[in-house]
């Protein structure tokens, strides 16, 4: 063996060099080609470049302005939409579509943590949805698959958790997941509680039946631990009390089969939108359950699509076929086809106050599956409602991570954010739906699909 100092340094520089183009190699990502959709709302970029580093995006450009390193892995983009990894802003990770939440509640709590959430996580990513909030769970459920996820542990969407709803009193046999809420001292208390567990935000429901002094103090208490309140908005009421005591997002477009919001919530919605101080006023309507449910019962094929067996054990997918072989049947759906003719024009009130609406889905109610429903509400927005396809993709990356307060990290394909990317075959600003089979998704940098 040469011993000769000089030798053996030249050796140590080459090993050092050949490990860090592997390195280099392995790390650095290029997807060329594609038109590129930011978030941000402006106009795509086309035969775009994006440069992957570990986890982070390190550059965005074109071909010819932005060279791709020796030894990167090229990802061809080539004809496809490349666009931010979806948000869903209202998940149910808990449910799987089955039609008889009672018999849900008391059959298959014990299977939550290590199978249903799970699969519902996953079900989430496979359809391009890298990020989502889930509204309303088992609090140690809720912590634990979070958790698991956001560690790489298990697949699914960086998650979100507001753990239990909490309300005036839980229905029978939902206490696990449901909270009540009647006085100041309980509204302190289980705010402090979910807070000291972890959750990312407090869901409140039914705010109308609360004391108006527990109400406040919950939304108080919460915006002292620093989360954010995400509160329904299924009647008058319920929006009157939450734009008092400053709820930060509302849910659901509401009102039953009424044909739109009083003039006096409307009154109430322009005069907070137009506070800068105060910030946006979210709103996330969920309207495609709704909305396509006609549809679904007399075309019940749809409901055949495997993609929302993937992770569930055989008998769970039996149960649930069996508990929606008659979609015109189900309770849950009964009143629809009255609701469904007024949701456009709400949804177009809120819109037109000045309210910035969120992609959600409410994905999990009977029927919708997870690996469905958030392509289905931006085919509504776009399709249905006339939504400029570019307001309705900046609801579903942009403008969710600016709620969560994530954006430095989230929510656009930019120099510096987590490498949360999909692409699809196809130009989604002239056809939304190619979204219901996303070709490629990237996951803080690692490509899931």
């Amino acid at each position: 063996m040469n011993k000769h100092p000089l030798f053996r340094t030249l050796c140590i520089l080459s090993i050092l060099l050949l490990s860090t183009s592997v390195v280099v190699g392995q790390q650095v990502r290029a997807l060329v080609g594609g038109t590129l959709i930011d978030g941000y709302g402006g106009q795509p970029i086309y035969n775009s470049v994006v440069l992957i580093e570990g986890d982070r995006i390190q550059a965005v450009g074109t071909q010819g302005q932005l060279e791709v390193p020796a030894g990167a892995e090229v990802i061809s983009t080539e004809g496809m939409s490349v666009l931010p990894g979806l948000w869903d802003m209202h998940v149910h990770l808990m449910i799987n579509g089955h039609s008889d939440y009672a018999y849900w509640d008391s059959i298959y709590p014990p299977q939550l943590a290590d199978v249903i959430m799970p699969a519902s996580a996953r079900q989430l990513l496979m359809a391009g949805v890298t990020s989502a909030r889930d509204l309303g769970g088992p609090l140690a459920e809720s912590i634990s698959v979070r958790d698991r996820v956001n560690a790489g542990e298990l697949s699914g969407p960086t998650l979100y958790v507001s753990g239990p709803f909490l309300q005036a009193a839980p229905y029978p046999g939902t206490e696990d997941f449901r909270w009540g809420v009647r006085s100041v001292e309980e509204a302190r208390s289980k705010v402090r509680e979910l807070a000291a567990a972890g959750v990312d935000c407090i869901k409140v429901v039914d705010q109308d039946e609360i004391p108006w002094e527990a109400f406040r103090e919950l939304v108080e208490e919460a915006h002292r631990q620093g989360l954010k309140v995400v509160a329904h908005g299924h009647r008058p009421e319920e929006i009157r009390l939450g734009l008092r005591a400053g709820v930060d997002c509302f849910e659901h477009t509401g009102l039953s089969s009424s044909p739109e919001y009083p003039e006096d919530v409307m009154n109430m919605i322009r005069e907070r939108t137009a506070d800068m101080s105060a910030g946006p006023l979210y709103w996330t309507p969920t309207v495609e359950g709704l909305y396509n449910y006609e549809y679904t019962r007399d075309n019940p094929e749809r409901l055949d699509n495997d993609c929302w067996h993937e992770g569930l054990t055989p008998e769970i997918i039996a149960d649930i076929k069996a508990s929606i072989q008659r979609p015109g049947e189900l309770p849950y759906f009964q009143l629809t086809p009255i609701r469904r003719p007024t949701l456009e024009r709400k949804v177009n009130q809120l819109r037109d106050a000045g309210v910035v609406l969120m992609v959600g889905t409410d994905s999990g109610i009977p029927m919708k599956f997870h690996c469905q429903s958030t392509w289905n509400e931006l085919d509504v927005w776009t399709n249905e409602f006339d939504f400029p396809a570019m307001y309705t993709i900046k609801a579903a990356t942009y403008w969710p991570a600016k709620w969560m307060g994530v954006d430095a990290d989230y929510g656009t394909v930019s120099a510096g954010k987590y490498a949360d990317i999909i692409a699809v075959k196809g130009d989604v600003l002239r056809h939304i739906d190619l979204l219901q089979d996303v070709d490629l998704v990237v996951k803080h940098g690692k490509r899931v699909k």
